[in-house]
Parts: structure tokens; C-alpha cells; sequence
């Protein structure tokens, strides 16, 4: 099937969502990613809906029609928020539109031992009120409780971890008293993946994290597999886009996918 060779486009804000593509990779390594990160304009976190609309609405175009992408995975919480359902609606039937909330919800609704879970995620994420609506509708039996997060991303994109500074900033947070007896905590930005080793000392490793690293990089094969779209062989490289490009984003786009790569500059608009 033709369309099968066709790269899945990922995207997220800024350089956070490679940890998703390289989840996607290492699951399935005959896959081609093309990444599409706006540095120009993160945070999305303290920009209005309206505006992270229009964002997406460009940068998924981009995807699709300059590169020709098979699905297109929205790796960014408060895109995912906010826009997804649009995104959605606009392609339904023609190819997958995957979001990072879906797959940490289901994953959670499917685990009979968690009856409190804590959320921490972006201004924006947090007060769309998306996962706790999606929770509650799933299992009106699970608890949930939100905690608005905003130093962690830019602490973790200046690459702040494992130090003095990510132990006080990311204590301070935990330690709020809505976290206390929770079995499981979501790490609603893809930024998170590269703080959980220190999430997991802060509760003695007897929380659950959930990521939409892997969870999200499973169901996106089971959904191409299904399709008929899996590829056979990667014949062309990954690329990497930004919408700005600096020596920082660089070297911090390396720390994030756990591989040396090279940023490529397109400007939106």
C-alpha cells in the first residue's frame, strides 16, 4: 500500500513533543517522523484557545500538505486540549488525527487499583478541564485532582534536572496536600518525561506515572496496523522542523529525543 511509505507528522509547541517522537521510532523503527516544533511562539500554556487554534490549524497543514503525512500526532496537552477536536472533525476518515490525552485516559479508566489520581500540566491544559471531564464521563468513581504546573516546562527546556533547582521547584509542587495518598499522577506535558525519574524519588516510587510516550506510541501502531498503513522499510530520514531556530533549541532538541539530530528552520505564516 502506498500509502504505508508516507512519514507520520508530529508536533508539539517547542522540542517537547520528541520525546514522543521518539517513542514513536523506537516502537516502530521502519517509520519516518517528520517533527514540527513552534519554537516561535511557546509556551502554547499562557496563549488563549483561540490563538493555539490558529496554530495548529497551519502547522497540521504543513504537515499534510507539504509533507505528505499518513497521521498527524498532536504531541502537545494543551493542543491536544484545545484543538484536537477540530482537527479531528476536519480529517475524519481520511487518516488518524491522535491526540496525548486520549491514550493516558484510557490507560487509567482500564487500571482497577487507582481510585485518586493528581494532574499536573499547563495553565491552559489545566483549566480546559479536558482530562477531568474525560475521566469523570470514563470512571465517575475516579478521583482527580489538578495542579496548574507552569516553572517546570521552561525550568526543563533550560535544562534544569536533577539538580538543586528541579528538586526545590518540582517539591514544592508535590507537595501540595491535593497529591497526598494518590495512586497515580499524570504528567500532562510531554516536557515531564525527562523530570519522572525525579517525580518518582519525590514519592518513593509507590505512584503510578502515566506518560503519552509509550501509551500513546502503541495505539498509534495498533491503529496504522489496522489500517493496513504500518511501512515495511524507512527509505527516506526523519526531519525535524522549527519554527525558530537558536544554538539552545538545538542542543536541547538532541537532550529530549535521546539522539543527536539536526533542527531544520520553517517559519509559519
Amino acid at each position: 500500500m502506498e500509502d504505508a511509505k508516507k512519514p507520520i507528522g508530529v508536533f508539539d509547541s517547542g522540542i517537547g513533543g520528541l520525546t514522543v517522537a521518539h517513542a514513536i521510532s523506537k516502537l516502530m523503527p521502519h517509520e519516518r517522523i517528520v517533527y514540527f516544533g513552534d519554537t516561535a511562539h511557546l509556551p502554547y500554556g499562557d496563549k488563549s484557545p483561540a490563538l493555539i487554534h490558529s496554530f495548529v490549524q497551519e502547522i497540521s497543514q504543513f504537515l499534510i500538505q507539504k509533507e505528505n503525512c499518513k497521521a498527524v500526532v498532536m504531541a502537545c496537552n494543551t493542543a491536544s486540549a484545545t484543538s484536537y477536536e477540530f482537527l479531528r472533525d476536519k480529517h475524519k476518515g481520511v487518516f488518524p488525527i491522535m491526540n496525548v490525552i486520549d491514550p493516558i485516559v484510557e490507560a487509567i479508566v482500564q487500571d482497577d487499583s487507582i481510585k485518586k489520581v493528581g494532574l499536573i500540566a499547563t495553565k491552559t491544559t489545566v483549566e480546559s478541564g479536558v482530562y477531568q471531564e474525560k475521566l469523570k464521563r470514563r470512571n465517575p468513581e475516579v478521583k482527580i485532582e489538578v495542579l496548574a504546573t507552569p516553572l517546570l516546562a521552561p525550568m526543563i527546556e533550560e535544562g534544569f534536572s536533577q539538580d538543586k533547582i528541579s528538586h526545590t521547584v518540582i517539591e514544592n509542587y508535590l507537595s501540595n496536600p491535593m497529591f497526598r495518598d494518590i495512586d497515580a499522577l499524570i504528567l500532562g506535558c510531554t516536557h515531564y518525561v525527562l523530570i519522572a525519574d525525579e517525580i518518582n524519588d519525590f514519592f518513593d516510587r509507590k505512584v503510578k506515572l502515566f506518560d503519552s510516550t509509550d501509551i500513546l506510541a502503541l495505539k498509534l501502531k495498533r491503529i496504522l496496523g489496522k489500517e493496513g498503513m504500518l511501512s515495511s522499510e524507512r527509505t527516506k530520514e526523519n526531519k525535524f522542523y522549527v519554527s525558530d531556530l537558536t544554538q539552545g533549541f538545538q542542543e536541547s532538541a538532541s537532550r529530549f529525543y535521546g539522539e543527536d539530530l539536526v533542527l531544520e528552520l520553517f517559519k509559519l505564516g
